[in-house]
């Protein structure tokens, strides 16, 4: 009689507990609804874009300027491998990976670009040019050779988040509706460098850096912390513009060749 007696008790107690685990994960689930459990992924790191030519100090400096004016520029946005963000991915695998669509880059930006003193014309690399393996500059020079372009432009975006003073690295997880009222802050530096598609000769690099900020407690979708992104990106790309324009214009007074002065008429 003692051990049915013991029996039903621990069945018993069992199933209270069974009980209070459901109703306990039924409270989580239902604050986690009313908080909103969504999280936001960082985007992938940029490109440390001098690491994509070759390092050897000898090699760097035998390379020599070869392109002629004016010049057709080739250009290409560079990520680390494997890159994505909210809404875009990238294209190839290795050392880097390239992103075709320009959803931060205003055309009328590039335009700005086409019509510089000593430019012929400006033209975008596309994914059917490139291999699917990266491994460095090269990769991207065959692909604006085949464009019979003169230079290659490349730069990238390294774009970060804070909420307070916690910094969140590329492709960590902010959860959304568990952040406390804090202003989030995201900040991109844009780099560009640009190469000689023949020789690999750099002929300069430009940078810019935009920031962007906003209240932790408004975030509930992982569009809205992604049009945060899409602004600092955005803004850093405008500023980048007239960086590169002060590269070009110190390029083109120091290696354009100038055709000499006709001889006055005897």
């Amino acid at each position: 009689m003692s051990s049915i007696y013991q029996a039903l008790s621990r069945q018993f107690r069992s199933s209270q507990s069974a009980r209070v685990m459901t109703t306990a994960l039924t409270v989580v689930a239902m604050l986690f609804g009313l908080n909103g459990c969504s999280s936001y992924t960082t985007p992938g790191a940029g490109v440390q874009l001098t690491q994509l030519a070759d390092a050897d100090i000898n090699e760097l400096m035998a390379k020599q300027p070869a392109a002629k004016f004016p010049a057709r520029i080739a250009f290409t946005r560079v990520q680390a491998s494997g890159y994505s963000a909210y809404g875009t991915e990238s294209y190839g695998n290795g050392a880097f990976s390239v992103v075709t669509s320009r959803e931060m880059e205003n055309e009328a930006e590039f335009m700005k670009l086409g019509q510089m003193e000593g430019v012929a014309g400006v033209a975008p690399l596309n994914r059917i040019l490139l291999p699917a393996q990266l491994f460095s500059i090269k990769d991207l020079r065959l692909a604006a050779a085949r464009l019979q372009t003169d230079m290659l432009l490349v730069y990238t975006f390294d774009t970060s988040f804070h909420v307070g003073s916690q910094h969140f690295a590329p492709l960590n997880a902010i959860a959304l509706g568990f952040l406390e009222n804090k202003e989030i802050s995201v900040t991109t530096t844009a780099s560009a460098a640009l190469f000689d598609v023949r020789t690999e000769f750099l002929y300069g690099v430009a940078e810019s850096t935009a920031q962007q900020s906003g209240m932790s407690s408004v975030w509930s979708e992982e569009s809205e912390v992604d049009d945060l992104r899409k602004k600092a990106e955005q803004a850093a790309f405008k500023s980048l513009v007239p960086e590169m324009a002060k590269t070009w214009q110190r390029l083109v007074k120091q290696y354009q060749v100038k055709p000499p002065l006709a001889a006055a008429p005897q």
